[in-house]
């Protein structure tokens, strides 16, 4: 995966992140964990059986309600068509909008639980009365996203658990999305309903554009990331999407002198220095963290950068979005930029 400002100063585990627990576990089964949430719907449902990666098997009587989802696996799953009532993650800009991780969420319906990294506010969670919770992780189970550390033990404890792991290191986007439709489909989605068939028939479309592109048009790609003082230029093998988006025969740029610190994911480069990659196209983060175009035209080095003067600038997912039909815009995306490319170099 790419830049993200909490990885540039703690490191990636950092960010993924007694009695308290008990306490708010005894307030949730005296109140019978109903207070605020929708009916959970027990004896009502079908049985929810799932192996996560974590990888724990869950076998519960009935199919949970009152899901809890960190944002990018609301999204997922809401794309897939089952409904998620509370979530906690990127979810709202400043003004109430989606974020890009929101996907087509309502966010405005949404039961948030906390919006940032750090953020989660555990009474509230517990009083709501959750029944699962599902979010990510990279390649360590003990480090779930966006679960803060310093209560996770009280967020985990009250629910059953689902996670699904993003980066083991070598899988795909195209193996994580499988994955979620897995997952979807045993909280009751159906993969063969209109929607559900569309979005995958245009997904499969858009990997064979982006492979035809990359072959018909070579050129050099600069996966990277803006902030205030530094420029970040990202690792194709650390991140699910890059991978596949090379498998696939994008020519993506391997810096070479990659922060072992922080697991190689990306070189830290000065502002002076943002023109060490001779890039035709640059794949630039699109999150609510990063710098975007309109946010960099006060760098002297970014608006002299070939790619940008050249006005080839794609945006890029740097947490991808993990169903068929965000995935396909994304990539669809890329492929265009591709296509319409010119060789700068």
């Amino acid at each position: 995966m790419a830049f993200d400002a909490d990885t540039a100063r703690i490191g990636r585990r950092g960010l993924l992140a007694g009695g308290g627990a008990l306490g708010i576990t005894g307030a949730l089964a005296a109140c019978g964990g109903t207070e605020e949430g929708s009916d959970s719907g027990t004896g009502e449902t079908e049985a929810w059986k799932f192996e996560d990666d974590q990888p724990v098997q869950i076998d519960m009587d009935h199919t949970p309600a009152n899901i809890v989802a960190f944002t990018g696996m609301a999204a997922a799953l809401y794309d897939f068509g089952i409904e998620i009532p509370a979530a906690f993650g990127p979810t709202t800009n400043e003004d109430g909008s989606p974020t890009s991780q929101a996907g087509n969420l309502p966010v405005d319906q949404l039961k948030v639980f906390g919006n940032v990294y750090g953020e989660f506010d555990v009474e509230a969670y517990a009083a709501w009365g959750p029944e699962a919770l599902l979010t990510h992780f990279y390649g360590d189970p003990a480090t779930l996203w966006y679960v803060p550390e310093e209560s996770h033990e009280e967020i985990t404890g009250l629910v059953e658990v689902a996670a699904l792991n993003v980066d083991d290191g070598s899988n795909t986007l195209d193996d994580i999305v499988n994955r979620h439709a897995e997952l979807a489909v045993s909280l009751g989605a159906d993969l063969e309903s209109e929607t559900n068939a569309a979005n995958k028939e245009r997904y499969d479309a858009a990997v064979l554009a982006l492979q035809a592109a990359a072959e018909a048009n070579p050129i050099k790609v600069l996966a990277c990331s803006a902030a205030a003082e530094t420029f970040f230029a990202s690792n194709p093998a650390t991140g699910n999407d890059l991978r596949f988006f090379t498998s696939l025969g994008v020519d993506i740029i391997v810096p070479d002198n990659l922060d072992a610190a922080t697991g190689d994911y990306f070189e830290y480069l000065s502002w002076e220095n943002a023109d060490k990659y001779q890039a035709d196209l640059l794949l630039l983060d699109s999150r609510i963290q990063a710098l975007q175009p309109e946010g960099l035209t006060e760098f002297p080095t970014w608006n002299a950068l070939p790619a940008v003067e050249a006005g080839q600038i794609v945006g890029w997912e740097a947490e991808p979005m993990y169903s068929y039909g965000l995935a396909a815009a994304s990539i669809e995306a890329l492929a265009e930029a591709i296509a319409n490319a010119k060789k700068l170099f």
